[in-house]
């Protein structure tokens, strides 16, 4: 059987190689999380069962390779077979939508009026967003979520040191590589003030600026998302809103947390987000996540303020019908949070695959 990684898919991808991606697992999970551009087959249970007619309807291209897709690599195995039984060129993907939560793909930002480079890279599965801040010879990253080598390959690329390592908060959704990558980097690690992680880190407080002869870094504290959430402000162009504020909703208040915390955390969001709308329209803000796939298209996720203010109505509500909206349209929550924060506070890795605790759809914005 001819299988595909998820590393081959991924350079396919990054460099335009002609491939159709066919997944054909059940209907809702294809809904919730895919590859980009991948195509669907309601399948599932008759690959299961090994029905030999199950792809017999599915009319698809000869002129290039075929790439089934399932949620672990199985049963698009199954499919693979009756394919290449017709005389197709098909692969199966290694570990399926689990391994493929871990490829990633590059954006970059311009900061007008400045040398000031910003990467932002995808995790295309899971929509993970994180960033390398660079400048000279040196490199700010915020909100690590893939291996440090992926860092420190794209720093060494473009000739910078990583120096400093940036979380937002204490994510719910996936592992943070902060610490590690501060580690093998040799870089300081930041992280907001609180109480809640075991290991050292060098506290950045509301206001705290750290600055180099061309790029200021502000942390503007924003509790909602969590009570530590802090955003960053890059020479007062670029905001980086972690699980804050998206271009077209806000973070959810709800996770690791109690139902009256959950209360004032949203009367907290309420609070920041207009802290954050007081800064200059025409503000970039580029969030922590993505609800959808990210695309290998090369086009950042980001908004301006000014868009933010156009796009999410709720935003213009009263503190209290804002608060009511918010907690009536909570989303479900992500699988394992409670094992990832427990991780996440500890600053420690599980023993098995990362995949097998992260893999699924993002879920912390709400719009």
């Amino acid at each position: 059987m001819m299988t595909i990684s998820v590393e081959t898919l991924r350079a396919w991808l990054e460099e335009g190689h002609p491939v159709t991606l066919l997944d054909v697992r059940p209907p809702t999970e294809y809904v919730e999380w895919s590859i980009p551009g991948s195509l669907h087959v309601d399948a599932y249970e008759a690959l299961k069962a090994h029905d030999p007619e199950a792809l017999s309807g599915v009319t698809l291209p000869t002129d290039r390779p075929i790439v089934t897709v399932c949620g672990a690599g199985k049963t698009s195995q199954i499919a693979a077979e009756q394919l290449a039984a017709r005389g197709l060129q098909v692969y199966s993907l290694e570990g399926g939508m689990k391994a493929w939560s871990l490829t990633w793909n590059t954006a970059e930002i311009a900061v007008a009026g400045s040398a000031v480079q910003v990467i932002q890279v995808r995790r295309t599965g899971k929509g993970c967003l994180s960033y390398v801040i660079g400048v000279d010879e040196e490199a700010f990253v915020i909100d690590a979520s893939l291996d440090p080598q992926v860092y420190l390959a794209l720093a060494s690329h473009y000739g910078w040191q990583i120096t400093s390592v940036f979380d937002t908060h204490i994510h719910a959704d996936h592992l943070s590589r902060s610490r590690l990558l501060a580690q093998q980097s040799g870089a300081m690690l930041f992280l907001p003030a609180q109480q809640r992680v075991s290991f050292p880190f060098t506290v950045i407080h509301d206001g705290d600026t750290l600055a180099t002869p061309h790029l200021m870094l502000t942390a503007l504290h924003t509790p909602g998302h969590t009570l530590e959430s802090t955003c960053y402000l890059l020479n007062n162009r670029v905001l980086f809103t972690g699980d804050t504020l998206f271009p077209t909703g806000v973070g959810r208040p709800d996770l690791h947390t109690t139902q009256e915390e959950a209360d004032i955390r949203a009367e907290a969001l309420y609070h920041s987000i207009h802290k954050l709308l007081s800064l200059p329209a025409e503000t970039v803000v580029l969030p922590g996540h993505s609800s959808q796939s990210v695309p290998f298209d090369g086009v950042p996720i980001s908004t301006t303020l000014a868009q933010v203010d156009e796009q999410i109505g709720m935003i213009h509500l009263t503190r209290a019908d804002f608060v009511r909206q918010l907690l009536s349209r909570l989303p479900a929550t992500p699988p394992n949070y409670d094992q990832i924060v427990t991780l996440n506070e500890r600053g420690m890795l599980p023993e098995g695959p990362p995949t097998e605790l992260e893999a699924g759809a993002n879920r912390c914005a709400i719009s």
